[in-house]
């Protein structure tokens, strides 16, 4: 990177200087700095420093005032389908399995395509932004068309290519899949925005050839692998009956438990399935709201984290959930986990806003880029205004985004240092025309039902 240049004055020349009550770094300090400023240049943060000092060493050519926001690191979601937000509430109130089985699997078989898949991602990624996400893992069929909503939008995505043992639009099988996720990456791999990891959808989905193959590409490739794992209690009592392995036993038979791996869900685990997660590095990712909808079972956060699991969030796909709201989510994960341990200490304010920022980027892999506001990294950045009716007044800013705080009070998003809200409005969506195309996909599905 360009060290920014510095004018007659003696101060440097940056892209933007935003000024914040309060910036909220999500670093391996976990502070919350008071009047303190974050500095980008070239779509990367150049400093963190107080505003007073901001002043005297930045001119900018644009300036933020965020007096009365909390400045942080973007959402992550770690785990979703994001076209499925076409699907949003068409099938509500049943169990996974008759869910999936019986209603969501039928209606994909007839309806995903490549426009599908384009139109419903452009939904979630305006759904995200709006609500502070800007980085995402995608888990859907024709991830070529997610990530050129992502890219037209300007949004982080990381693509988790669905493999699964039968037909489905996207690939003829397992093999056909694979393949696709190889020629994937060769074409994304230099894009700023775009990341790939193997998604093989779950261990009742998946065989073991093909999980055996995923292994050793995903390290040649340098990838993650995103699967669902443990989701429900029956799920570990069908692979028991099938293979006579708990699920997470048989994966780690065939070399899948590794640091590259992030298990959604992860309900039903019992201490064996938590040392293997633990021993193998593997990270869980938890879709609170999801799961509590699904009636899935209680994911074990607390205890996960005090064995040092890397423990993230996500919300799952719209169709289950049935919003991609991470403030509401991260909100959820922290009450339960207090609720399943017994322990009102559980999961504290800025523990619960780590699983939405860094814990994420960290599972993704993508740490190094996203997830902290630190010097060096992508300008992925939020300002929420906590000075609203359900925000005042403010003691501990980091309690209130955890658990006072509404996705509409997110006012600028920045991802790689470009502003994509603005003020709480959309600045590279024209949300009129996505409107328009969504009533369209509504009256045909409507139709067909």
């Amino acid at each position: 990177m360009t060290s920014p240049q510095m004018p007659d004055s003696g101060q440097m020349s940056i892209d933007l200087l935003i000024n914040a009550r309060w910036v909220i770094p999500m670093d391996d300090q976990s502070a919350v700095l008071e009047n303190h400023s974050v500095a980008v240049d070239q779509g990367r943060i150049v400093a963190v420093l107080p505003s007073a000092v901001a002043d005297q060493r930045f001119t900018a050519r644009d300036q933020v005032d965020a007096s009365t926001h909390a400045v942080m690191p973007g959402l992550v979601n770690a785990h979703g389908h994001a076209a499925m937000s076409l699907l949003r509430g068409v099938a509500d109130d049943l169990p996974l399995q008759t869910w999936l089985e019986q209603h969501i699997w039928p209606l994909e078989g007839r309806w995903v395509s490549e426009d599908f898949v384009y139109d419903g991602t452009r939904l979630a990624i305006a759904e995200m932004l709006r609500g502070g996400t800007t980085c995402y893992a995608d888990m859907y069929f024709f991830p070529e068309a997610s990530a050129r909503a992502a890219t037209e939008a300007g949004m982080r995505v990381q693509l988790a290519t669905p493999i699964i043992d039968f037909p489905t639009p996207w690939a003829q099988g397992p093999d056909e899949g694979i393949s696709k996720t190889i020629k994937l990456h060769d074409e994304w791999r230099r894009s700023t925005l775009v990341s790939t990891a193997f998604g093989p959808h779950a261990p009742y989905t998946v065989s073991d050839q093909p999980i055996s193959r995923i292994a050793p590409l995903a390290e040649e490739m340098d990838v993650p692998v995103h699967m669902h794992v443990h989701e429900t209690a029956g799920e570990v009592t069908d692979s028991l009956a099938k293979f006579g392995l708990r699920p997470i036993r048989r994966l780690n038979q065939l070399g899948l438990m590794s640091p590259r791996l992030l298990c959604v869900h992860a309900t039903a685990l019992d201490e064996d399935d938590i040392a293997m997660i633990r021993d193998s590095g593997s990270h869980v990712v938890h879709c609170p709201q999801s799961n509590l909808k699904l009636a899935s079972g209680f994911c074990q956060v607390d205890r996960l984290m005090r064995e040092g699991i890397n423990v993230a969030l996500g919300t799952d796909g719209a169709a289950s959930n049935n919003d991609l709201d991470m403030f509401a989510e991260l909100s959820t994960a922290a009450m339960l986990a207090k609720a399943v341990s017994g322990d009102a200490a559980a999961l504290p304010a800025l523990q619960a806003l780590r699983m939405a920022t860094i814990n994420g980027a960290r599972a993704m892999g993508l740490d190094s880029l996203t997830g902290s506001l630190e010097v060096g990294k992508q300008a992925d950045i939020i300002a929420v205004d906590l000075h609203s009716l359900n925000t005042v007044p403010v003691y501990h800013p980091a309690s209130h985004l955890a658990y006072s705080t509404r996705s509409d009070q997110v006012s600028h998003v920045w991802v790689n240092g470009k502003r994509l809200v603005d003020n709480g409005e959309l600045t590279s969506i024209n949300q009129r025309k996505l409107f328009d195309d969504i009533q369209g996909w509504q009256t045909l599905l409507q139709e067909s039902s």
